[in-house]
């Protein structure tokens, strides 16, 4: 007992700490991510806590799967087709400039390190994380295409990056390196990944179909991005787009597979894993920075942090500077395109160019860097990698993370309406359809008339609704909210009266839920 102790101390002041950062990350101009890392370390200077080790096998199978496999479901697929090209150039073409880049100023600023190295090191610092990411810009009004963009860019970039890596880390252990091989093995792993990933998804799926439990339907899901990943790793293959295919293909048919009690499951499961996934990522962190700061070398560790500074700058500049050469160039020199889309928004194009926080991959690409060569030698420069990542993760995310909200209020983007009207639009056709099977089972043997009147005069008003133009949205959803508000008050008091049950008030308590949940208050108290 006395053994475990130290571990559950840490464990209920991390799940202590995701409580209260989340609730002061409400009420501060600071995304969670930033408090969440500082919080780490500060944790690893509290005496006699024990931190773990962040075992870059830890964080790549028991993190990296199912945050890949969600972000994946909740990209729209159709979106992600629309801005195929966008994409390709920043998850490709972006990674493979900036981990150029960040090698030639590593070579110069630290003096005797191997090419394969500080490849390795660009590499490592290259992908944008889709954890920063999300954290951060989920939270702030930013334009759906710039959400859009930045999504698909997180869920492809660990691909490529992946591959640069392991094909640098490979030369510098081996001594052996081919450009040929490398672009061969990319379209492989890629591939083969993706197969992989569609075939978990559909096995995951066709499962669902099967099994007629809420519980063991959301269970399914759970275990899809860890099926999927170890099936790729198996094969050498890329884990990462397995997961990110998979979760695609959930999506796709998840709606017509299950239930709509597993639907709500599975979202409260998901959305309750990936917030704790996210939190717990940058505690750990942030608690792994004294750790890192003593495998540095005697007498370099303001140097490598300063090196580390320099680089951070170097990829945010990169970032900058591709962004819009990727956005106007191909309009310039592709009549097609300037035809088929309407010119960017120069605004938005800098918002993508600033948003790019590294994160927990770069971290754990530095801490899967192996510890000696083929020769039994020292892998160069190790210790400082590993400190010169942690700098830059801490860079970006404190300077792009922090500016970002006061740049979008000076932006001042317009609100768009584009899914407002399409939300209109399927409330409309969906209750359209509900009275047209209405009028259908009327005329069918036993079938009260009475319940199709009480059920379609129902409809009739949800569809008067959906075609309501006048009067202003904002105010009848509020008027809404208020009703359910005042309902569920009634229900409490019933409840508290001996007039209704428990059960009764759960079952009425979640109609009314989901109700407000439609109109868009689900966070209302």
């Amino acid at each position: 007992m006395h053994e475990t102790a130290p571990q559950l101390l840490l464990g209920i002041t991390l799940a202590a700490l995701v409580v209260a950062l989340s609730a002061l990350a409400r009420r501060l101009p600071i995304p969670s991510p930033i408090l969440q890392v500082a919080a780490g370390a500060a944790i690893a200077v509290i005496p006699g806590l024990p931190i773990p080790a962040l075992s870059p096998d830890v964080v790549f199978f028991v993190f990296l799967p199912p945050i890949l496999w969600a972000a994946a479901y909740f990209t729209s697929l159709r979106e992600f087709r629309a801005n195929l090209r966008p994409i390709g150039l920043l998850a490709i073409g972006l990674v493979v400039a900036t981990t150029a880049v960040v090698a030639l100023v590593a070579r110069a600023l630290i003096p005797g390190m191997p090419w394969p190295v500080a490849v390795a090191l660009g590499a490592i610092v290259s992908p944008p994380d889709a954890v920063a990411a999300a954290a951060i810009v989920s939270r702030l009004p930013v334009p759906r295409r710039v959400i859009v963009i930045l999504e698909g860019e997180s869920l492809v970039n660990d691909a490529s990056a992946l591959v640069l890596y392991r094909t640098a880390v490979a030369a510098a252990v081996t001594g052996a390196f081919s450009w040929g091989e490398s672009v061969v093995r990319f379209f492989i792993d890629a591939g083969v990944g993706a197969a992989i990933g569609l075939a978990v998804g559909w096995l995951v799926i066709e499962a669902a179909r099967r099994t007629r439990d809420s519980l063991a339907e959301v269970l399914l899901t759970l275990a899809g991005p860890y099926v999927a990943w170890i099936a790729a790793e198996t094969l050498h293959v890329s884990a990462v787009l397995a997961c990110v295919a998979g979760g695609l293909y959930v999506r796709q048919h998840l709606s017509t597979a299950v239930a709509p009690l597993s639907r709500i499951q599975a979202r409260a499961v998901w959305d309750l894993l990936v917030f704790t996934l996210n939190a717990v990522i940058f505690l750990l962190l942030g608690a792994q920075s004294s750790a890192l700061v003593a495998d540095v070398p005697p007498g370099m560790l303001w140097a490598t942090v300063r090196a580390g500074l320099v680089l951070g700058v170097v990829a945010i500049v990169v970032r900058l500077l591709w962004v819009p050469l990727g956005t106007w160039l191909p309009r310039w020199f592709d009549a097609r395109i300037r035809q088929k889309e309407p010119a960017p928004n120069p605004k938005a194009v800098v918002l993508v160019g600033w948003t790019a926080m590294r994160g927990i991959v770069s971290l754990a690409s530095a801490l899967a860097l192996p510890l000696t060569l083929a020769d039994g030698s020292a892998f160069p420069h190790r210790g400082e990698i590993l400190l010169m990542t942690v700098v830059i993760v801490g860079l970006t995310l404190v300077v792009q993370g922090l500016t970002l909200e006061p740049i979008l209020r000076w932006m001042r983007f317009t609100p768009e309406t584009a899914h407002h009207h399409e939300m209109k639009l399927a409330r409309r056709e969906t209750t359209r359809r509900a009275i047209e099977t209405l009028d259908d089972l009327s005329r069918e043997a036993g079938v009260d008339a009475r319940d199709v009147t009480w059920l379609k005069r129902e409809m009739q008003e949800r569809l008067a609704e959906a075609q309501q133009h006048g009067g202003s949205e904002a105010g009848r959803r509020q008027l809404r909210l208020a009703t359910i508000a005042a309902q569920r008050r009634m229900l409490v008091r019933l409840r508290n009266e001996d007039a209704i049950s428990d059960e009764v008030l759960r079952e009425l308590e979640q109609e009314l839920d989901l109700e407000a949940i439609r109109v868009g208050g689900g966070e209302a108290r």
